[in-house]
C-alpha cells in the first residue's frame, strides 16, 4: 500500500447500501470527513441518467469515492452499458456535481467497467422507482 493509499480517505466503494467507511489515517478531522461524505453523496443524488429515473448512485454507477488529505476527490463510476447514450455528459455531471459541495478540491472522474454494472448493484430506492422487483 502506497503513502497515498494510506492517506485517502475512502467514502463509498461497491453497491450503495453498504456501509461508508473513512481511513483512519486520514489528516482530515473525522467530522469533516463525515460531513465531505454526506454532502458528497447527497450531490452524488442529483445526478440522473438522462434516461433512467433513478439517480446514479441508487442505481449503483458509483463504484469509489476517495477524498485525499489535500481534499482532491476522486470518483470512479461505470454506466449501464458501454453504448450508454450518455457516456460523454454523465462524467461531467458528476465531477460538477461533487465539485459543488463546500471544501472539495479537485475532482477528477474515472469510467471504469470492471466489474460490470448489473441490476444487482440497483438500492431498493432505484428498483422502486424502476419498478424492477
Amino acid at each position: 500500500m502506497t503513502e497515498q493509499d494510506t492517506s485517502d480517505a475512502h467514502l463509498a466503494e461497491a453497491a450503495p447500501t453498504e456501509a461508508v467507511t473513512a481511513a483512519a489515517a486520514s489528516a482530515l478531522p473525522a467530522d469533516e470527513v463525515a460531513r465531505l461524505t454526506d454532502e458528497i453523496i447527497a450531490a452524488l443524488k442529483t445526478v440522473y441518467d438522462p434516461e433512467i429515473p433513478a439517480d446514479i448512485y441508487e442505481l449503483g454507477l458509483i463504484y469509489k469515492v476517495d477524498i485525499a488529505d489535500d481534499r482532491k476527490v476522486t470518483v470512479d463510476m461505470t454506466l449501464t452499458t458501454p453504448n450508454c447514450p450518455s457516456a460523454a455528459e454523465l462524467p461531467t455531471m458528476v465531477e460538477n456535481a461533487v465539485a459543488s459541495v463546500p471544501g472539495v478540491g479537485e475532482v477528477a472522474v474515472n469510467v471504469v467497467w470492471d466489474p460490470p454494472w448489473d441490476q444487482s448493484r440497483m438500492s431498493d430506492e432505484a428498483r422502486v422507482a424502476l419498478n424492477m422487483w
